[in-house]
């Protein structure tokens, strides 16, 4: 007896061996980041800096396909308010986390304005063509932490972050930014500048570090009265001990 197979079998047959072809050609996808994390460290009393707080405005509404987020986060310096100017929005935690950036990086010390790209990356944060190189250098690195960030209720979010890189030691780090920000200067190097800003950094903490790749964590939020919620984002991110690369970030609104 002849053996045969039916005509519309045949073409199913036909069809699956072509589907199983293209996907053993086809390449392996890139790996694809969640955010880009980019610092400015400013202050209000540097005439130099408001052509970076423009950018890093600029910077927190960007998305492209190799892009898909960039977290903007402006801490405000406090070593310019002896000049005649005291920033509202500085705190000395901020310049601490200059200095520590400054060392790593072997430089002769902090200065303003800075930009800092996940971490691993820094220049002078009003060049917006090496920021937009840095931040697709940065979005070409495969991501070694996941961060999920979901509201228990208004005032309670919960974070839970998992590692890649089994036993690395990280840390994870809560910011708390408003955008929509104005000041009216009236003394120091901005004097009779009314200045604008966005992703200013109004709490940062340390949650804790990773345990065995996982951390997870109920974290209570205390929005201060003054703050506007709706123009507030909650950051979360995990950085590698001693301040280098940030392996993984996300960003949500406060709740209304």
């Amino acid at each position: 007896m002849r053996n045969y197979v039916s005509w519309p079998l045949g073409i199913s047959l036909f069809a699956a061996v072509v589907l199983l072809g293209a996907v053993a050609l086809r390449p392996p996808t890139e790996p694809v980041r969640g955010a880009v994390v980019v610092e400015l460290f400013t202050s209000e009393g540097c005439s130099s800096c408001p052509p970076a707080d423009e950018l890093l405005a600029r910077l927190g509404r960007q998305r492209t396909k190799s892009v898909p987020e960039v977290i903007p986060l402006g801490f405000h310096v406090d070593y310019w308010d002896h000049q005649g100017w005291r920033d509202r929005f500085s705190s000395h935690a901020y310049t601490q986390r200059q200095e520590a950036y400054a060392s790593r990086f072997r430089l002769d010390g902090p200065y303003t304005p800075q930009m800092v790209v996940d971490g691993d990356i820094q220049f002078v944060g009003s060049d917006s063509g090496r920021v937009q190189n840095s931040i697709l250098q940065a979005a070409a690195r495969e991501q070694t932490a996941e961060v999920q960030l979901s509201w228990k209720n208004p005032a309670i979010l919960l974070v839970r972050v998992t590692g890649r890189a089994s036993g690395a030691s990280a840390d994870v780090h809560l910011a708390i930014t408003e955008d929509n920000l104005s000041n009216k200067v009236a003394a120091g190097e901005n004097d009779g500048r009314e200045l604008h800003h966005s992703a200013v950094v109004r709490e940062f903490r340390l949650l804790g570090q990773l345990t065995q790749s996982q951390f997870q964590k109920d974290v209570p939020l205390n929005v201060q009265p003054e703050w506007k919620k709706q123009d507030l984002h909650v950051v979360v991110f995990v950085q590698s001990a001693g301040g280098h690369n940030i392996q993984g970030a996300a960003s949500v609104g406060v709740p209304k």
